[in-house]
């Protein structure tokens, strides 16, 4: 027989990991993986077949260490797709050692310094009169407005990349998936 304490314990058990599950479970999947909001924006990364330029990307530029740290990050994750979009060659360039610096300017111009879902992103949008600035990690700016029901970005080039999958949390930050590599102006 199973004494009334064990059983509570039990219970609470049970509830507790249905309560992490259930807020994982409210998380999209990314590039066919599932996100937890208990893991890294790295940590999750790595499993979304989505984003593996990126991840390379990260790793080639020395960014791994500061994307699992703390945060709070805003990361705008550009899909394999987008980085496919760029012209031809850019990728294998900027992935060069002797481009570290470049391709870590580039990267930092997608990471904000803030957990920002996209509710808050509207409410900035929209108290701004439909044009929010952005300032990135990198040191650049982005441009954020509304498009119907999207966020749009539009980065220091003139280029327009749109949130294609939001609020993504993780235990750092949160990341939103975007359809093109934002581009700091030369």
């Amino acid at each position: 027989m199973i004494s009334n304490s064990l059983r509570r314990a039990v219970i609470a058990a049970g509830l507790a990991g249905s309560a992490t599950f259930a807020l994982a479970a409210s998380n999209p999947d990314v590039g066919g993986a599932p996100m937890y909001d208990t893991k890294t924006i790295v940590e999750n990364a790595v499993n979304s077949k989505d984003h593996t330029t990126l991840v390379a990307a990260v790793k080639a530029a020395g960014l791994v260490d500061t994307l699992s740290g703390d945060g709070p990050f805003t990361v705008f994750a550009p899909t394999n797709a987008a980085f496919d979009a760029l012209p031809a060659g850019t990728v294998d360039t900027l992935l060069k050692p002797e481009n570290k610096e470049k391709l870590a300017k580039v990267l930092t111009c997608h990471v904000v310094a803030a957990n920002a879902l996209s509710d808050a992103v509207g409410k900035m949008i929209a108290d701004d009169g439909g044009n929010h600035s952005v300032k990135t990690v990198g040191g650049c700016t982005l441009s954020a407005k509304m498009d119907g029901d999207k966020i749009t970005l539009t980065d220091e080039t003139g280029g327009i990349a749109t949130v294609t999958i939001a609020d993504v949390k993780q235990s750092n930050g949160v990341i939103h998936v975007i359809d093109k590599v934002l581009l700091p102006k030369a």
